[in-house]
């Protein structure tokens, strides 16, 4: 195997200094675009890649790079709607600073890991090369957030904790505008859908609400606590906030003999679906079935979704700014919400 070719490598083929070569890489002002260009053609020439990040931030004591934990599978972040507008005001604000995003995995369910999985999880987070970290709905005993507290790197968080910083709503009284929204239309038999890490389609018991994340039970209480004294509300789980897992849950609740008058998803994607599956057994979305979201992501408003309205982007462009400027940002921001109506929703039916 040959020698490893360095920074000190490129200089001596190029006929420059060290720090020319590295102002070629990371301080392009620096030199005349001809002479960094001729720089990187020899670097290319003699398979120098540039710069070990790793290294160069134990110098600086900066990585220039964000984190962003996700439990839910890298692939999905890459389908959610509601993920994709997050890192979206994210990258927004790193941009401006010229700071990279980092996509962190881990186990979406850690409850019934072994002791391995959970390690395996970890070590991505132990191993990141990053200066902060944002998580979306992770509570303050997660795993992942007491490794990054244990490394001593700032975290910013969508759900609400004592022991950090956080840019979340309030999805508690986004639930009371569902709740009341389904009230005042005369509906006593919901469904909640709810993201979950059990089977999708199945009962969520009292006993497994302490599992859901954090702003599921928090919607959840809302709907609960301005439903009127009689109603009926029923908790299913939608699995993974996935098209298939949605189907099979709008499924199991259409297909009971006491099916709701109306379902309440966790989010737009999960109503979204929940439209589909009644239409298909020739139910009137809005007229024998009324169907609520959250979130009013670009298919709320083609689907015709009543669903609640929040801040993604803004909310992800707030985190990313608290990480890069903690001394002039707040500790905690709660943003506003509005309930959006539309045609997915009407007076209950007459059976």
């Amino acid at each position: 195997m040959g020698a490893r070719v360095t920074l000190r490598s490129v200089a001596a083929a190029a006929g420059v200094s060290t720090a020319a070569v590295s102002y070629a890489f990371n301080r392009p002002d620096r030199l005349s675009p001809e002479m960094r260009s001729r720089i990187l053609a020899v670097a290319r020439e003699v398979g120098y890649a540039g710069p070990d990040a790793a290294a160069r931030s134990l110098r600086t004591g900066r990585a220039n790079a964000i984190g962003v934990i996700f439990t839910t599978g890298l692939t999905y972040a890459f389908s959610d709607p509601y993920v994709l507008d997050l890192l979206g005001g994210l990258a927004e604000t790193l941009a401006h600073s010229r700071t990279s995003l980092v996509l962190i995995p881990f186990a979406p369910v850690v409850a019934g890991l072994s002791d391995a999985e959970v390690r395996e999880s970890l070590d991505a987070v132990h191993r990141a090369v990053i200066d902060g970290a944002v998580a979306d709905g992770l509570t303050d005993d997660h795993p992942a957030v007491r490794a990054l507290s244990e490394r001593s790197l700032p975290l910013v968080r969508s759900s609400d904790t004592e022991a950090g910083r956080c840019v979340l709503i309030d999805d508690r009284q986004a639930g009371r505008e569902i709740g009341r929204h389904l009230a005042d239309l005369g509906h006593r038999e919901v469904a909640v859908v709810v993201s979950s890490p059990g089977e999708p389609g199945r009962a969520v018991t009292p006993a497994d609400e302490a599992a859901l994340y954090p702003y599921s039970r928090h919607r959840l209480a809302g709907i609960r606590e301005v439903l009127p004294a009689g109603a009926r509300v029923r908790v299913v789980g939608g699995g993974n906030n996935a098209d298939t897992a949605g189907r099979i849950a709008a499924a199991a609740l259409l297909a009971a003999s006491d099916r709701p008058t109306a379902i309440a998803a966790d989010s737009d994607v999960l109503a979204a679906v929940a439209v589909e599956v009644a239409t298909a057994q020739g139910l009137r979305v809005g007229q024998d079935l009324s169907i609520t979201g959250f979130d009013d992501v670009p298919l709320a408003a083609a689907t015709g979704l009543t669903t609640i309205r929040q801040p993604i982007h803004e909310k992800g462009r707030l985190m990313a700014r608290m990480l890069l400027d903690p001394d002039n940002t707040p500790n905690r921001l709660i943003l506003p919400t509005e309930l959006v109506v539309r045609s997915s929703t009407g007076p209950v039916p007459n059976r």
